[in-house]
């Protein structure tokens, strides 16, 4: 329960300080999207909002649950690591890049 815990403070000071440090890097910006350019039809299709936001959750969740778990029981709590690391230093910036 400790390293629960632990894992879990350690996500949230990575959401807080690494999310605003990889805010300053990758600023967002106000230009419009390849859709709202070159919307054609075929490979620029615009999508309604909830569309857009589901397929971002079935790609984070989707994995994850699963590769975890199998993780979790392989290697104990070592993996703890891995997947807080992996987590707050990959796939937060890939998601805040991707979406």
């Amino acid at each position: 329960m400790i390293t629960f815990t632990l894992c879990l403070l350690v996500l949230i000071a990575g959401y807080f300080i690494y999310g605003r440090f990889v805010e300053r890097i990758f600023k967002p910006d106000n230009r419009p999207t390849p859709v709202s350019i070159h919307a054609d039809g075929v490979d620029y299709i615009s999508m309604p909002a909830w569309k857009i936001f589901m397929i971002q959750f079935l790609n984070i969740a989707g994995l994850g649950p699963i590769f975890g778990a199998i993780m979790g029981a392989q290697f104990g709590t070592a993996s703890y690591i891995w997947i807080v690391a992996g987590t707050i230093f990959a796939g937060g910036v890939h998601d805040y890049i991707s979406g």
